[in-house]
């Protein structure tokens, strides 16, 4: 049922899952030096969580450090921009009227394909980014993060039917379990979700140890994208991406693949 997303010729929701890793430096030269590096990696998108940036009030910095990393990525790497706050794990904390205005600039610009806009800010400011985004012709993904608890099945399926309700090109939901039934509960969602109500594809994950099977197992279920570290992780349960990269080939040949 759910369709696919095509970004620089890469396809969403076809195949095996795409490895994204995100850049979570602080400084220009670390941002670029970072994305020179993932360039011999495995890495299929790369994000950059603009969240850990020691600029992110100005607007200018922010935007000659995206030009400096698209550049330093070339052509062929899908870049994520995201702004995670700090209700939802990341580490920005913004008044909402310079979140919405900071997504809508770098939406403007060339640069980043995807932008990411978190469910928990509410309807008005998820619509008044995503509209901006689609007027860029470029992707819009609605994140959901639960740093604390696995909702229920049903919660969680109406949360991703209410993103795409929204206009999520691709919905995103991360939840932290605590017990293996948590993780069930995830995977679940994941393909009930899958089967029975995407019409476009979705990232989904369990965070944490308990949660890593989850990050593996996209093909089987129906989650898109799995996210993997270089260095530092940006959320727990991450693993390195050339290790990533191995698991999920073995599935994907198993799979006949």
């Amino acid at each position: 049922m759910a369709t696919t997303v095509k970004v620089r010729g890469m396809i969403l929701g076809q195949g095996r899952p795409k490895i994204c890793v995100p850049i979570v430096a602080a400084a220009t030269a670390e941002i670029v030096a970072a994305a020179e590096e993932l360039k011999s990696l495995p890495a299929d998108i790369v994000e950059w969580r603009a969240d850990w940036y020691e600029d992110l009030a100005d607007l200018d910095r922010v935007l000659d450090t995206l030009r400096q990393l698209r550049q330093a990525l070339g052509e062929d790497l899908p870049l994520i921009f995201t702004i995670r706050t700090k209700k939802d794990g990341g580490q920005a904390d913004l008044p909402t009227d310079v979140y919405i205005a900071l997504c809508q600039a770098v939406a403007g610009v060339p640069g980043a394909d995807l932008l990411d806009v978190e469910f928990s800010a509410g309807r008005e400011t998820v619509m008044a980014v995503v509209e901006t985004v689609h007027q860029n012709e470029k992707k819009a993904i609605i994140s959901s993060h639960d740093f604390f608890r696995t909702p229920e099945v049903k919660e969680m399926i109406g949360r991703m039917q209410k993103m795409q309700e929204w206009g999520a090109d691709i919905t995103k939901t991360a939840v932290m379990p605590k017990s293996r039934k948590d993780v069930l509960k995830l995977l679940t969602a994941t393909l009930m979700m899958q089967e029975q109500y995407a019409d476009r594809p979705m990232i989904t994950m369990a965070m944490a140890g308990q949660g890593v099977i989850s990050r593996l197992s996209g093909e089987i279920f129906g989650s898109c994208v799995t996210f993997g570290c270089a260095g530092q992780a940006s959320a727990p349960g991450q693993l390195q991406v050339e290790e990533l990269d191995r698991i999920l080939e073995t599935i994907h040949r198993g799979l006949g693949g």
